[in-house]
């Protein structure tokens, strides 16, 4: 009994802490990157993620594609307040890697990986972190305006072919720019608490677009974790329809797999891609999605956008009138949205994974569009990918701050730092599937 006293009373410093941490090797950690076992690394410290994956509020699989690696960058760019994050931590802690173990795995540019991190504390030093919020106000402000436009327009002018068709155009900008703007709240870089950007991004997602803010947000951060990385990134996940980068052409090719005529896609992607992409695949998807994670918050929230919509316009249209119109709307929206987010990263590098630094790996999926009012606008400043996805939750409107210091980091360590005009990026979309097509044509036909 005496030494259990001894023990208890030394409390908190006491003998348990003592106990020396387990310290592993890359090469064992490397093991544990399967879907049953999983650790991660973060400033050095080893975390067995397996259980805690199924309820991380990211999503399951972003934080799975970083298992056996580490994720010290990633964990940093995704999470805004990363004391209140460390709580939830503590217990999945398992040890740290060994003393003689470098901090980067496979052998990253420790270099890089340091100079990023002074980058982005130099990034906070200049307060690019800090949101004005006049700014998304009046980006919503707008958006509102448009909707309340629209409604006036038919009301006043009736429902003839053309106040309906500018209508439509109405509806269509409210409903692009609704869609950059859900995005900003989506990633956490409007206000410091994460829990009042989800508030609003369920508002502007689900009420102002009918749409899932965890569908969106469970799908679009592994595309920001892993982009343009097979299986991974759920962006570059074709289905069948497009082969994309060099390397799954050939492979489609060697395997004479051919569910479309690829060598034609750049053809067909005026049939399939814009035109449909959110009217049937995206719709459909988020409607499911909804229904079977029962997200109930989620389907009463887009439940209350299309209320809204069939409330404002049956009276002028009827049932099937507004259902047409509603589909005409995603229709031409469509469009916008995927020349708009295919230009940055669909002609650039994708393949499997490399386990690249986070700034190399981002640097290597993304590509710039000139800045100008115009551009900013129609993009909602993905014309800025690159700062974007080093800095997700920077505000949108520091990017251009932080910009020349991404570039001048870029040309120190010699990484291709890539801007171009709108138009240029837009056919360089077709350009870049025209000569995936061909890859794939010359390995099918065995060349």
């Amino acid at each position: 009994a005496g030494s259990m006293g001894k023990g208890g009373n030394q409390g908190e410093g006491g003998p348990e802490r003592e106990a020396p941490m387990p310290t592993f090797s890359w090469e064992e950690i490397q093991k544990h990157n399967l879907r049953t076992d999983k650790w991660l690394v973060i400033d050095r410290k080893v975390y067995n993620i397996t259980t805690w994956s199924n309820r991380h509020p990211g999503g399951r699989r972003v934080i799975g594609h970083y298992a056996g690696e580490d994720a010290t960058d990633a964990f940093r760019a995704f999470h805004p307040n990363l004391d209140f994050v460390r709580k939830f931590m503590k217990p999945l802690l398992i040890g740290e890697l060994a003393p003689e173990e470098p901090s980067q795995d496979r052998g990253k540019n420790s270099h890089l990986i340091e100079d990023f991190r002074a980058l982005r504390k130099t990034a906070e030093d200049m307060k690019l972190f800090k949101t004005n919020h006049l700014f998304f106000l009046s980006l919503l402000a707008h958006i509102v305006a448009m909707e309340t436009i629209a409604w006036f327009i038919i009301s006043y002018f009736g429902n003839g072919w053309i106040p309906t068709l500018i209508t439509a155009f109405v509806l269509t900008t409210s409903q692009a720019q609704a869609g950059w703007l859900q995005h900003d709240y989506g990633h956490l870089s409007v206000y410091k608490k994460s829990r009042w950007n989800h508030i609003v991004h369920k508002f502007v997602i689900g009420h102002l677009k009918g749409a899932s803010a965890n569908w969106w947000n469970h799908r679009h951060f592994q595309h920001h974790a892993k982009p343009n990385i097979f299986h991974k990134d759920p962006d570059v996940n074709m289905l069948h329809v497009f082969v994309l980068g060099e390397w799954q052409p050939v492979e489609y090719g060697k395997k004479k797999l051919k569910y479309l005529p690829y060598n034609h896609q750049h053809e067909y992607f005026f049939l399939i891609g814009p035109p449909l992409l959110i009217p049937m695949y995206f719709q459909y998807q988020i409607i499911m999605t909804m229904i079977v994670r029962k997200d109930w918050v989620d389907l009463a929230w887009a439940i209350s956008y299309y209320t809204r919509f069939f409330i404002t316009y049956i009276p002028f249209y009827g049932i099937l009138g507004a259902f047409l119109f509603l589909n005409f709307i995603r229709f031409l929206e469509s469009h916008w949205f995927v020349w708009v987010t295919q230009m940055n990263h669909i002609v650039m590098e994708i393949d499997r994974e490399p386990y690249r630094d986070w700034f190399s790996s981002q640097l290597a999926a993304t590509c710039n569009v000139k800045q100008s009012f115009f551009n900013d606008w129609f993009s909602g400043h993905l014309n800025f990918q690159i700062e974007h996805h080093l800095f997700p939750t920077m505000p949108r409107h520091n990017f251009h701050k932080v910009a020349p210091l991404v570039k001048s980091l870029c040309a120190k360590h010699g990484i291709k730092y890539q801007e171009k005009p709108l138009l240029r990026a837009l056919l360089d979309i077709i350009g870049s599937l025209k000569k995936s097509g061909q890859l794939w044509l010359d390995a099918y036909l065995h060349k």
